[in-house]
C-alpha cells in the first residue's frame, strides 16, 4: 500500500512538473529573448506574480509579496559558483544604486549548507536571501532560471518581466533595472 502511494505520488509529481515546463515554455515564447540571452517580457506578455516563500539564511521567513509595489530583483545563487562569487559586488552596487527608486533586492541560495551560504553572504551583500537547499523554488517562477547563477526581474506588481541565464554585471542589470522601475502600473493596480 505504501509503495502504492508513493508510485502515485512520483507519478503526480512528474505530470505536474511536466505541466509547469509546458507553461513555461509557452510563457518563455511569449516574450523576447535578446542576443545574449536575456528574456524580456513587455508588460501586456507577463503573467500572474509567482507565489514565493521561505526561511531567509539569516532567520525568520519572508514572502515575495511582501514586496508587491516595488521592483524586486531576485538573484539565484550558490556558494559553490565561481560566476556567483563573480557577480556579487555588481549585485550589492546595483542594489545600492537603485533602492532609492523603489527596487528591493532578493537572493535564493541554492545547493548549500547553510554555514556556507552564511560566511558567503559575510561582508558581499546586504539585501536578504532565502535559503532553499532543494532548488524547488524556482519552479514557481513562470519562466525558470535554469542556470545558476541567474537574475529574474519582477515589476511593481510581482509579475516577471526580466530573466537573465547568466552572471550579471553591473554595467547590464542597472539600465534594466532603472527602466523596469520607471514602468507606470497598470490601471487598477497599485
Amino acid at each position: 500500500m505504501h509503495a502504492r502511494r508513493w508510485t502515485a505520488g512520483l507519478l503526480a509529481t512528474v505530470a505536474a512538473v511536466a505541466l509547469a515546463g509546458c507553461t513555461s515554455q509557452s510563457q518563455e515564447k511569449a516574450c523576447a529573448t535578446t542576443t545574449d540571452g536575456v528574456i524580456e517580457c513587455a508588460p501586456d506578455q507577463r503573467s500572474a506574480p509567482p507565489k514565493i516563500s521561505g526561511e531567509l539564511l539569516t532567520g525568520g521567513s519572508y514572502d515575495i509579496s511582501q514586496a508587491r509595489g516595488q521592483v524586486l530583483v531576485v538573484n539565484f545563487w550558490g556558494s559553490w559558483c565561481a560566476p556567483c562569487r563573480a557577480e556579487a559586488d555588481d549585485l550589492e552596487a546595483t542594489y545600492q544604486a537603485t533602492k532609492g527608486s523603489g527596487v528591493t533586492f532578493l537572493g535564493i541560495n541554492i545547493q548549500d549548507s547553510k554555514d556556507k551560504a552564511l560566511a558567503f553572504e559575510e561582508g558581499r551583500v546586504t539585501y536578504p536571501s532565502l535559503f532553499d537547499p532543494p532548488s524547488r523554488l524556482a519552479l514557481a517562477l513562470d519562466i525558470p532560471p535554469n542556470t545558476i547563477p541567474a537574475t529574474v526581474v519582477l515589476d511593481r506588481e510581482g509579475r516577471t518581466a526580466v530573466v537573465i541565464r547568466a552572471a550579471v554585471k553591473q554595467e547590464g542589470l542597472q539600465p534594466i533595472v532603472e527602466r523596469i522601475a520607471a514602468e507606470q502600473p497598470a490601471s487598477g493596480s497599485r
